[in-house]
């Protein structure tokens, strides 16, 4: 990695509403960010992640973590709660890391937030 800082981020599924959003305002500021590379990763196949990332034109890194080993790594697959069901899912979250040190994690954020939210760490 050297001089340069990854940020990893984590979404619950390809294509859908916030994490189109999320993953969207990324690609939107890639001039912005210098060297920083951007990997997003969830729990979709490596087909979905694919087409999420064509339809888009992300250009950045999708990992297909499809059986959580990553996420569990980061400690954001955790037991999730919609219309009183309870699943195990992502947590949506963002990690700046350079040089295997994570600078800054961000847990359970609004997916319009990944994009400032890295914007303010970097001009620290």
């Amino acid at each position: 990695m050297g001089k340069k800082k990854v940020l990893v981020y984590f979404y619950p599924k390809a294509d859908t509403p916030g994490c189109t959003t999320q993953s969207c305002g990324l690609r939107d500021i890639k001039d912005d960010i210098g060297r920083t590379v951007i990997v997003g990763i969830s729990p979709d196949k490596p087909e979905k992640q694919k087409k999420f990332d064509d339809k888009y034109e992300l250009g950045f890194t999708l990992l297909a973590d499809t059986e959580h080993v990553v996420a569990e790594a980061f400690d954001v697959w955790k037991e999730k709660s919609m219309y009183g069901k309870k699943y195990m899912g992502i947590v949506r979250s963002a990690f700046l890391i350079q040089d295997g040190i994570v600078l800054n994690a961000w847990y359970k954020v609004s997916p319009a937030d990944t994009p400032t939210n890295l914007l303010k760490e970097l001009k620290k």
